[in-house]
């Protein structure tokens, strides 16, 4: 599910509610913008004393679009660690300690994202300090080296697993122009330069941690109108940027593309076959019927997945990613097959199931329980205030609201069997389609 919109900024009095009844979304929610652009999102809970913060900044990977500058997005996620001008890092923690709060930090490609869970009683001082580290971060050259090295530490690692080789490499394999040609991380060689680009980074900084790529969601047990107050308080003074990425478009390609790592060890066979896709939509149907065809041919209640895994056991591992991207992304099957010999025969299965989608009509009810499967698994994911939080940190992401919400589920409920098809024959073209596999010793 997946293109970016900075919503209208609107005045500091603008108070934004839904009606429970009106979507999945269970909640009620108060959303204000302050001139600024930040947003601040409110969701009262019913699960007492516990409140979540996530800050969802819309930077990452994808941001990265000057050549020999990747990987800076998650390099930030290390920093906003190492302390302010008013704060040092070993205060912050001791703070955050003394009050029994969780907290942590990731990146990804469309946005990185800060999130902290405390007590209600603490919510003040946890706007305060974050608040704090986001608009007077300060780092000596000495300290960023330190943590660039360290990102180099965290590179080498992930490559010496073979399903973070298998994606580096099919990223890299599929796109030529657009930035999600490198994974999070970034490219191995601007990580090791990575150490002598301490000017720079100040800029990306300053470009992208501003109020209007920003939003706060607050839930749990809290009061919209004394968040808003506190919001004010130590938010309301940071200065709003100016500056736009160009993102690269990535153009059409003109034939399927192939590509394969030979891993240096004995390991089991990787296979990933994917097609460029769609970015998020909540207001087509692209993005929703590719992830019902994902589910309905890949997922471990799917034919293909009885025949592989359980009835042949020829792979042991099967799973389909259609992940929400702000630009047109892939539509990603990965397999991990037991037998050398066998990878031909799963690549030609995959293949044939993604072609079954093109040409002939999905059963009406194996939809319908699909529908019925997606409501009830996002159902269950709200089970507490952090899980809830978490769950509009990705939706927020990518449309600064949680209406984006109600919007998709509306979309994925009016698909019908022959949008499946319409969409699997729009995206699943043999020009757009990239294979990569790994084989080890």
């Amino acid at each position: 599910m997946r293109w970016l919109s900075f919503w209208p900024l609107l005045t500091m009095m603008l108070m934004t509610t839904n009606a429970a009844e009106k979507g999945i979304f269970p909640y009620r929610y108060d959303q204000w913008d302050l001139p600024n652009g930040l947003r601040l999102i409110t969701v009262p809970t019913d699960y007492p004393n516990v409140v979540n913060l996530q800050i969802v900044v819309q930077v990452g990977s994808r941001n990265e679009v000057e050549p020999g500058k990747s990987g800076f997005a998650h390099f930030f996620e290390h920093m906003m660690f190492r302390g302010t001008k008013n704060t040092t890092p070993e205060e912050y923690e001791r703070q955050m300690k003394q009050i029994g709060a969780s907290f942590n930090a990731s990146t990804w490609d469309d946005r990185t994202n800060y999130h902290t869970t405390f007590s209600k009683e603490d919510l003040e001082t946890v706007l305060r300090l974050e608040a704090d580290r986001f608009q007077f971060l300060s780092y000596s050259e000495a300290a960023f080296r330190t943590e660039a090295l360290a990102v180099l530490g965290e590179y080498n690692k992930g490559s010496s697993e073979p399903f973070q080789k298998l994606m580096e490499v099919l990223m890299d394999t599929a796109f030529d122009q657009h930035t999600y040609k490198h994974t999070t991380i970034g490219f191995l060689k601007d990580i090791q330069d990575m150490p002598n680009q301490y000017e720079y980074s100040k800029v990306f900084f300053d470009r992208y941690y501003r109020p209007e790529y920003t939003t706060l969601i607050v839930t749990g047990d809290v009061d919209p109108k004394t968040t808003r107050a506190l919001v004010e308080k130590y938010w309301g003074a940071w200065q709003r940027g100016s500056y736009r990425a160009e993102i690269p478009r990535e153009p059409q390609h003109d034939g399927p593309r192939r590509n394969h790592v030979d891993w240096p060890t004995a390991t089991l066979p990787l296979l990933a076959v994917a097609f460029h896709s769609a970015a998020y939509t909540d207001t087509d149907l692209d993005s929703a019927a590719l992830d019902v065809i994902g589910y309905l041919g890949f997922s471990p209640n799917s034919e293909l997945y009885r025949k592989l895994v359980i009835e042949d056991q020829v792979v042991d591992y099967l799973s389909v990613d259609t992940f929400d991207h702000v630009d047109p992304h892939l539509f990603t099957v990965t397999a991990r097959i037991k037998k050398k010999e066998d990878l031909a025969r799963v690549e030609k299965e995959i293949l044939a199931t993604v072609e079954s989608f093109k040409e002939k009509l999905a059963p009406r009810d194996k939809l319908d329980s699909v529908k019925k499967h997606l409501r009830y698994r996002f159902a269950l994911r709200l089970n507490n205030s952090e899980d809830i939080g978490e769950v509009l940190c990705h939706y927020v992401a990518l449309r600064r609201t949680p209406e984006t919400i109600n919007r998709i589920y509306e979309r994925y409920a009016a698909l019908t069997a022959e949008d499946l098809q319409r969409m699997a024959r729009k995206y699943f073209v043999d020009r757009e389609r990239v294979i990569v596999t790994l084989t080890g010793k």
